[in-house]
């Protein structure tokens, strides 16, 4: 008979193989969560980023937060094929693994990798300012990345230069910052307290995904943005019952948003360490569409 510690670590063993075996090729359109989790530590879920699968290839990227940098290679992505990266919103949860992925883009892509994110306020800078101070090989934080934003490439170093741009978030209207081989992305600005942010629609295939990102639902106009999604992924950062935060929707609001959007199909990710069962029912005392609980990992066939 096997001993318990040799059951234990075969379990372990199978269950790392399951995680690195992730993988959403084989739909015509498809989502993939690297990470469901929020700012929190947890054992379980990853900071944010998503996946957009477009037959075997993933072709969006949006958001780095702490821990997709792995879930990125467990998915089986590639860089070369991606289209664009997306982010949100400068919050580190969103943002805190773009420089590992960037050093580990040795040889991974020739061509320039489309980045986009928000413009600037008196809260944070806009979003080539920050690439400059992560990266710029004079004064960044990471000057050995340099590259990625120009400087010559040091010699064996072969990654992608960033091809950089800045969506002003006091606009009015979406704004569209990919419109290319059968796939069109647009932003649009989103209320999460006063830190400028970008939720994100695609259009592919005859279908749409709305990444809504972190944001207070307080906008109607985002509604409009989401209307008719074939999918759309919120938030569901706090509690039911919490008090009211200028940062995130709660369940309540998170329900009522997706169904006046009139989606088919609400994916909960970004999830906070609290009562989820309470929080879930309260999204359902609004919502009434298909309904996808977020996990690390997870892909849906976007219908």
């Amino acid at each position: 008979m096997l001993r318990p510690a040799v059951i234990s670590l075969l379990a372990l063993l199978s269950i790392a193989s399951n995680a690195s075996a992730q993988t959403c090729t084989g739909s015509p359109v498809a989502v993939q969560i690297l990470g469901s989790g929020g700012p929190a530590i947890n054992p379980e879920r990853a900071s944010a980023g998503y996946l957009l699968w477009v037959g075997a290839q993933a072709k969006l990227l949006l958001d780095v937060g702490g821990g997709t940098y792995i879930r990125f290679g467990q998915s089986r992505a590639k860089l070369a094929d991606l289209a664009i990266v997306g982010i949100s919103h400068l919050h580190p949860d969103h943002t805190s693994d773009l420089a590992a992925l960037m050093w580990g883009s040795n040889r991974m892509r020739s061509e320039p990798l489309p980045i986009v994110g928000p413009s600037g306020n008196n809260g944070a800078p806009d979003f080539a300012t920050f690439l400059s101070r992560m990266f710029d090989e004079k004064t960044g934080a990471f000057q050995v990345l340099g590259s990625t934003l120009g400087a010559a490439q040091p010699p064996g170093t072969e990654r992608p230069r960033l091809n950089v741009s800045v969506v002003d978030v006091t606009k009015t209207e979406p704004t569209t910052v990919l419109d290319r081989d059968g796939m069109t992305v647009t932003a649009f600005r989103i209320p999460h307290a006063n830190l400028p942010t970008l939720a994100y629609r695609v259009q592919t295939r005859d279908v749409s995904v709305v990444f809504s990102s972190d944001q207070n639902g307080s906008d109607p106009k985002f509604i409009d943005f989401a209307k008719g999604a074939n999918v759309l992924i919120m938030h569901l950062a706090i509690a039911a019952g919490a008090p009211p935060s200028p940062l995130h929707a709660s369940p309540a609001v998170v329900g009522r948003v997706a169904q006046e959007a009139g989606v088919k199909r609400l994916i909960l990710s970004h999830i906070g360490q609290f009562d989820l069962e309470a929080a879930i029912a309260d999204v359902k005392k609004s919502y009434t569409g298909a309904l996808t609980v977020g996990a690390d990992l997870q892909c849906t066939p976007v219908q």
